[in-house]
């Protein structure tokens, strides 16, 4: 049962957008110790930035809020926030004092009949506010957990265990905006979303014809006061990749060899290294050298529960910890990263946090992630085509939703000791074709890829 439009006054409604932004924002400044001067953006301002994207890209744009709220006609945002800190407490330079964060931050969890509500925010029009009444906390996110096991550890790539789940989360979070994302010719879906709901693979809810991909770009902002206020166009941008294909302990990526070097030799102008040549000092050196608007980091990576320094980027030498990414790419600055063998602890906040959050803290405006450890296969397949797409559209995540359709239609596959890529066939090498023939087109393969950040 979802409630009809609750009709609040234009003002009250800017408000909701102001608090929700207020809330979402400072629980991820206060996750990564970090107090900026961030504008937080009221109902004008996010209407300003969709149209700014609309005109950019030439994508219909929405941006639905998830929250779950009690049962009152307020919005206040997350229920799971660290307590306000006096700014006297404030280190200026650093952030927010260690100290001074909450020791307990996960008892928020124990408030589980909190509802689902949903607010849209288009170009034009008012306001779409929602209440779900048969989905609270506690059934939301036991069926995000469900549609996570049947996705990851399907028990083979023909299996539609999934589609069940995937079909009842749609009907939550889509079916209830979904008139008045046709009357406005929406194209592409921004979220911004509650706790427990950032992990979610969005791209792979299922209408009961179609995953949300085949209708919709998707993509998931920490807040939109957390990004960039202007639209970067990379497509004249150089790239830097850089990975590792060979782990003392940890799986080998026998693929990243040729991730690497299909999109540097065939795909987008720049250079890559591997292997030993990827270091800390080598990215920083390469990056003094010339300006590079997109990273390329074919590696595995964490996003694990606990403080940001427990998640990591694992380099040739040594972990680089989510917190040493603080600014790391802001000068020069660097419009695009891309981390191609992520693993995220699903359903943690603080891993939650440090994915959803990982564009702002590396100061780019926009990170294309894995929420799960895709087959090396698979990351080399999405992220080759990606490149492809990308060189067609302004959108990021138009690119990656074009990407994702390639790999459901079978366009991206292995066949026969060659990679396919929409319109290329690219040959093998001996050790590789051992694998034999893969298609693509269960989502456990193209779900897990989810851009964060500036669309």
């Amino acid at each position: 049962m979802v409630e009809q439009p609750i009709t609040l006054e234009a003002t009250v409604k800017s408000d909701l957008v102001y608090g929700i932004e207020k809330a979402f924002t400072e629980e991820y400044q206060a996750y990564f110790l970090r107090q900026l001067k961030t504008k937080i953006y009221t109902q004008n301002d996010v209407r300003d930035r969709i149209r700014e994207l609309e005109r950019e890209t030439g994508l219909k744009s929405g941006v639905i809020y998830v929250s779950f709220v009690k049962n009152s006609l307020t919005l206040p945002g997350t229920r799971c926030q660290t307590p306000a800190i006096p700014a006297a407490e404030i280190d200026r330079r650093f952030g927010y004092q260690a100290s001074d964060l909450s020791s307990e931050p996960e008892k928020c969890l124990q408030k589980t009949d909190d509802q689902l509500e949903l607010l849209l925010i288009t170009a034009e029009g008012n306001p779409v506010l929602r209440r779900v009444y048969n989905a609270n906390r506690a059934e939301v996110l036991a069926k995000i957990r469900t549609f996570h096991r049947t996705l990851i550890n399907p028990r083979s790539f023909d299996d539609k265990e999934h589609l069940k789940p995937a079909q009842q989360l749609y009907q939550w979070l889509i079916a209830p905006l979904e008139s008045e994302l046709k009357a406005n010719k929406i194209d592409s879906l921004i979220f911004a979303m509650d706790q427990g709901l950032r992990s979610l693979p969005l791209a792979a809810l299922h209408d009961q014809k179609n995953y949300l991909v085949e209708n919709y770009s998707v993509s998931l902002v920490p807040s939109l006061s957390l990004t960039y206020s202007r639209f970067t166009n990379v497509q004249s941008f150089r790239l830097l990749a850089m990975g590792a294909s060979q782990f003392s302990d940890k799986e080998d990526l026998p693929w990243v060899k040729v991730e690497l070097q299909t999109i540097i030799n065939k795909l987008w102008k720049g250079n890559y290294f591997l292997n030993e040549s990827f270091t800390l000092e080598n990215l920083k050196a390469q990056r003094k050298k010339r300006k590079f608007g997109i990273i390329h980091l074919a590696t595995h990576a964490q996003f694990n529960q606990g403080a940001p320094e427990n998640s990591y980027i694992q380099m040739w030498d040594k972990k680089l910890g989510l917190d040493e990414l603080e600014n790391l790419f802001s000068e020069p600055s660097v419009e695009l990263l891309v981390l191609s063998a992520c693993q995220t602890a699903l359903g943690n906040r603080e891993a939650e946090l440090g994915f959803a959050g990982s564009a702002f803290q590396a100061g780019v405006d926009s990170t294309l992630a894995t929420l799960w450890s895709v087959s090396d296969q698979g990351a080399m397949g999405l992220t080759t085509e990606f490149y492809r797409q990308l060189r067609k559209t302004p959108s990021k995540t138009e690119a990656l939703r074009q990407a994702q359709l390639a790999m459901i239609r079978g366009n991206v596959r292995i066949e026969n000791d060659h990679l396919y890529i929409s319109g290329k066939r690219i040959a093998l090498s001996s050790q590789l074709s051992e694998f034999g023939n893969q298609s693509f087109s269960h989502p456990y393969f193209w779900a897990a890829f989810l851009l964060v950040g500036d669309p």
